[in-house]
């Protein structure tokens, strides 16, 4: 599970990371005018950095299991997401956490305000910011 080296994997990476960044972007036009939709975008920006970061650190157990499947799963990412958390810091989790209560919370069940939005939002752009160094650095 170390640093993957194979530049296919670094490019399919860094494009799971253009997606969270473009995730992050549009939730933050959404957050007053629309917010399930913002809620669902920084889900989606979080699970792509998850994604880019299971690629990234080769986590092959997860990575196997997503090939086989041909998709990935809630199971692949929270697996991702606990080996994630071992190598960068338990941040992660909360990070995750709070992108999982904007998805069920926000999106599904359409409960909360903007305001309830704007407090999470520094956990999603702390998990592409990392990512983003983690990946390009």
């Amino acid at each position: 599970m170390s640093n993957n080296p194979d530049p296919r994997a670094r490019a399919d990476a860094e494009s799971h990371l253009e997606l969270a960044s473009r995730y992050l972007e549009e939730s933050e036009a959404l957050i007053d005018r629309d917010p399930v939709q913002a809620s669902e975008k920084l889900y989606k920006a979080a699970e792509e950095v998850v994604k880019a970061l299971t690629m990234h650190l080769n986590v092959s157990e997860v990575l196997n299991t997503v090939d086989n499947r041909g998709r990935w799963t809630v199971t692949e990412l929270e697996k991702a997401v606990r080996v994630i958390a071992r190598k960068i810091g338990d941040w992660f989790v909360d990070a995750w956490d709070a992108a999982n209560y904007l998805h069920v919370w926000g999106f599904h069940e359409a409960k909360l305000e903007p305001d309830d939005i704007r407090i999470r939002l520094p956990h999603i752009e702390g998990m592409v910011s990392e990512a983003q160094k983690l990946v390009k650095g």
